[in-house]
């Protein structure tokens, strides 16, 4: 076409190839700003969709934060000041949208949003911007910064939102030339490229606020799910064994969270409110000897519904020692006739689990004490039953030698042996019996005795003091006269007693 003298017929064909060209032109021209409204369209319906993640993730928090204080409260006070930066930032933006179309009657009538001048005249003002201009460069830096500000210069999402909200001078790819920021992406752009860049903006604040309020709570419970939180716990199935038998349990992994506090505890059928950093901390009286059971409840709200985790563990009460235990093996001795206290424990089992009896004698008692008679034979055995808590039936037994009362002494004034005193004394004083150095608590009393005086014939005495016939003997005693006091009949208790030891008196006038 270009070149060589052409003839009228040439320039027509000319002239129409130049006509279709630029009505090709003009075709494409239409079609790509229809593309940048329906791109306007597809973010717009996004940013609809995205907001409402937003609040679902809002109030998560929110309800997470009422909920365990310690561990979300601060994280909600941070995610709450990012969505009011954001909030103000979308709106700021929304409105100038506003103002960008409110003279086009129909809002989705792209083609005819070629038009350069609203934004030209916003925005500049010579080679530098209007207070409108600078206006929105403060809006996109002042939320930058503030969102940083929240975050902390060292959050992971720092530099993202230095990228997605920048206001840097833009480097020409082909010329090489420095652009300042805001001529590069909105001087001279028709009417809904600029719409959509600003569209595409608001996507940045909103995807921005997602994934920091997503990260925040996941990351929250991220970390507190970290196996650095769990700690192996060994759980018996009891914790008191016998020698022999088996060990039977389970070890779990358990989270330990001092934010985690629960909202009420109740141990053992009562309120419980012992709560230090997030765990229920067990100080109780242990109780009697046996095995004895740890249940209740923890209640948590978890989105706004309260949560119960039940709990139930057991434990065994031993008897303490306070002292050792030595026997003597042959000193296993019980006394006829009267009542012999008697101990029964079996270590790791309650008294009132205990079956005990005697073959030999009578017992009375319960829990653990007794009372012991023995019969008329030499021994007495002693027999005890339980059942473990492992089903185990125990038997075991004690073999007690049954002895007499040993012999008691004859006693005058509460003295034995030769007691000296004087005729009249020993006429007014009793004849008593007793025990040195045994340990039964007994009540002696003897029912009779004989008296021998020098130059005297025995005379006999039923009860404990001298007969007036004895008295009349005593009379003619001497001083310096040995009265022997023998044959010495008493009880103790009630018990006869085989053998007292005679009392001997001298006379001291």
């Amino acid at each position: 076409m270009a070149g060589g003298k052409m003839s009228a017929r040439q320039k027509m064909i000319n002239l129409m190839y130049l006509v279709f060209i630029a009505m090709l032109a003009m075709n494409m021209s239409k079609e790509v700003l229809s593309a940048f409204g329906f791109m306007n369209e597809k973010l717009s319906e996004n940013n609809i969709s995205t907001i409402e993640k937003n609040n679902e993730a809002y109030a998560n928090l929110a309800t997470k934060a009422s909920e365990q204080t310690a561990k979300f409260g601060e994280l909600n006070k941070q995610a709450q000041s990012i969505k009011k930066y954001s909030d103000d930032f979308y709106g700021y933006i929304a409105d100038l949208k506003t103002k960008m179309t409110s003279d086009i009657e129909d809002k989705k009538d792209y083609e005819s949003m070629d038009k350069t001048e609203f934004l030209d005249v916003y925005f500049f003002k010579g080679d530098g911007y209007t207070e409108n201009g600078k206006e929105f460069l403060d809006k996109i830096n002042n939320y930058r910064t503030n969102v940083i500000g929240v975050l902390g210069e060292d959050s992971k999402f720092t530099p993202i939102l230095r990228d997605r909200f920048t206001t840097d001078p833009v480097v020409n790819s082909k010329t090489g030339a420095t652009v300042e920021w805001l001529k590069a992406r909105f001087e001279g752009f028709p009417l809904v490229a600029s719409l959509t860049s600003l569209t595409q903006m608001q996507a940045d604040v909103r995807n921005t606020e997602a994934d920091i309020v997503n990260s925040l709570l996941g990351g929250k419970l991220e970390e507190s799910l970290s196996l650095n939180n769990y700690k192996g716990i060994v759980a018996l199935d009891k914790n008191a064994y016998f020698a022999g038998e088996k060990v039977t349990g389970k070890i779990v992994l358990g989270r330990y969270d001092a934010t985690m506090v629960p909202d009420n505890v109740v141990l053992n059928g009562r309120d419980y409110d012992n709560i230090q950093s997030g765990q229920v901390i067990v100080d109780m009286p242990a109780g009697n000897v046996g095995s004895h059971d740890i249940k209740g409840k923890i209640t948590f709200t978890q989105n706004g519904e309260p949560v119960e985790v039940p709990f139930e563990s057991s434990y065994s009460v031993i008897p303490e020692p306070s002292n050792a235990v030595v026997s003597a093996d042959k000193m296993n001795v019980v006394y006829r006739g009267l009542e012999n206290p008697i101990s029964v424990s079996l270590p790791g089992v309650g008294d009132n689990n205990l079956n005990v009896s005697a073959a030999g004698g009578s017992l009375s008692g319960s829990r653990g004490k007794y009372i012991l008679k023995p019969g008329n034979g030499k021994v007495v055995t002693i027999n005890v039953g339980a059942k473990l808590s492992s089903g185990k039936t125990v038997n075991s037994k004690a073999t007690f030698r049954i002895k007499d009362l040993p012999a008691a002494v004859g006693l005058v004034r509460n003295q034995s042996g030769t007691v000296r005193m004087p005729k009249a004394g020993l006429g007014n004083s009793p004849i008593t019996a007793g025990y040195e150095d045994f340990d039964f608590d007994l009540k002696v009393k003897v029912t009779g005795f004989k008296i021998k005086i020098p130059g005297q014939l025995t005379i006999i005495v039923n009860g404990d003091r001298l007969t007036a016939a004895a008295k009349q003997k005593l009379n003619r005693a001497k001083r310096g006269d040995q009265i022997n006091i023998y044959d010495i009949k008493a009880t103790a208790n009630g018990v006869p007693i085989k053998k007292v030891f005679p009392v001997n008196i001298e006379l001291t006038n």
